[in-house]
């Protein structure tokens, strides 16, 4: 699996995962930080034209993850994929947030197993209800560099 920073070109990969519009899609790659994950490796001696630079796939694609960071806290807005891929998408902002000294949040719709297993994976608080979007509950997942330990 390879993860990479998100094109304009993805948008309509991205849209078909995250079941919005393309144009939703373009401007959270511009706002907000967003890594991809996809099945095949990133070939450093390919010629560019053959690749990511073309409009991706959906199928190629594996899951996404967006996030910005403001004052102490790297917030996720937004996570869809694989199991796979959101455990290692969701480790993207952890690094950051180690590096920066940052906590990091995380809210997870109701019952979405996939992101609350990496979370807690990664060493992810549970810290109850989040606020509801489009009347879905979620559940807010907090980590703090000291509840990480030493590496």
């Amino acid at each position: 699996m390879n993860v990479r920073d998100a094109l304009e070109a993805d948008a309509d990969a991205l849209a078909a995962i995250a079941d919005s519009p393309t144009d939703v899609m373009r401007n959270l790659v511009h706002d907000r930080t967003v890594r991809v994950a996809e099945e095949r490796t990133h070939d450093p001696n390919a010629d560019v034209s053959e690749t990511q630079y073309n409009g991706s796939n959906p199928e190629d694609l594996l899951g996404f993850i967006s996030f910005d960071a403001q004052a102490e806290t790297v917030h996720v807005t937004q996570i869809d994929g694989t199991e796979d891929a959101c455990k290692r998408l969701l480790a993207e902002p952890v690094r950051f947030a180690e590096r920066e000294g940052m906590n990091v949040e995380v809210l997870v719709p109701l019952g979405d197993d996939r992101v609350e297993d990496a979370a807690r994976e990664l060493g992810f608080d549970e810290r109850g209800f989040g606020p509801r979007f489009d009347g879905a509950r979620t559940v807010r997942f907090r980590l703090e560099p000291s509840s990480r330990g030493t590496n």
